[in-house]
């Protein structure tokens, strides 16, 4: 099911945020300290929001809060801090977290990184897959009976319509077996990420959680201080072969959607659904649209594999 929220592309935090007296309300952000994190941070608290500000670098978050701060003094603002390529201090993180009693309204998996040079985290997973999922599947893991406790609540999980790059092999998501492609690895990544909202969404419904994942647009951010000129063109002649015009969003644009995805009424009683351009988007009959257009593969909205998906990382992180 699609949506017609009033809102496009061109809508940014500011106008999907538009009214709305978010005091009460308790959300976590990942990659809070700079690019859509930091904007979804400050738009949430704007708001009256109380944000839970999840990085790595902690003078990096300090400075990013108090960026907020100077623009909205009354911001109620608080810190984790969390490496998602490493699982030990991922548990870490969400054991502080949870023992604090008071209640969580979403989890918003927004960190990540884009196509990077073959590398591997601590524990020895793909750079892409373990950060950009495998990471964030056991924090938000550790964090659902959280959410469950304090439903009505939301799992927001950014993804990207280059997940339509490549698709994840199960049987290989670190790439022992196949030459490794950044671009691919990035696809596989994302698709990850749409799966794990499907399985998400179909486990915890009944229990007044629901996810969704969240294509951003194409922004400037950090997301691709990784990328050689190399990859870059290989990019964008991938969205060239569409024979359409590629547009780039600001910030506040790109931070939209995952804004409208973590308080929109209109979605209340929907979930498992991929959104972009503040809307949830059609799920394409084919998987040869390339990047530059809107919707979601049929495969990564696929119940069988995300089950699999979740299965698979369950038992690599252990659980």
């Amino acid at each position: 099911m699609t949506t017609q929220s009033g809102f496009s592309a061109t809508s940014t935090t500011q106008d999907v945020l538009a009214g709305m007296d978010l005091a009460g309300k308790r959300y976590l952000v990942t990659g809070s300290s700079g690019g859509l994190g930091l904007e979804t941070t400050r738009a949430l608290a704007a708001h009256g929001a109380t944000v839970v500000m999840a990085a790595r670098d902690e003078a990096k978050n300090a400075a990013a809060a108090e960026s907020i701060r100077q623009e909205h003094p009354g911001a109620e603002l608080e810190f984790m801090t969390v490496d998602l390529g490493s699982l030990a201090s991922v548990r870490t993180a969400a054991a502080t977290f949870m023992a604090d009693p008071r209640p969580l309204h979403a989890l918003i998996a927004n960190a990540g990184v884009m196509a990077t040079p073959y590398g591997t985290t601590v524990d020895g997973f793909e750079t892409q897959f373990g950060v950009d999922h495998l990471g964030h599947f056991l924090l938000v893991r550790e964090i659902l009976p959280k959410l469950v406790q304090s439903a009505p609540a939301r799992v927001v999980l950014l993804t990207s319509a280059g997940h339509r790059l490549g698709d994840i092999d199960l049987d290989d998501v670190n790439f022992e077996s196949r030459p490794y492609d950044p671009l691919l690895s990035y696809g596989a990544a994302k698709s990850a990420n749409i799966l794990h909202a499907v399985e998400i969404d179909r486990r915890y419904r009944d229990k007044g959680v629901r996810a969704f994942a969240v294509h951003p647009g194409g922004i400037h951010t950090e997301l691709g201080r990784y990328m050689t000129m190399e990859v870059i063109t290989s990019l964008m002649d991938r969205i060239g072969e569409q024979g359409s015009s590629f547009s780039w969003k600001t910030i506040p644009q790109g931070a939209a959607t995952t804004a409208w995805a973590t308080t929109s009424e209109l979605l209340n009683n929907m979930g498992g659904a991929y959104c972009e351009d503040c809307n949830v988007s059609p799920v394409l009959a084919e998987d040869d649209e390339g990047i530059n257009g809107v919707g979601v593969a049929a495969r990564a909205v696929d119940a069988t594999k995300a089950a699999a998906l979740w299965h698979l990382s369950e038992r690599l992180v252990a659980l």
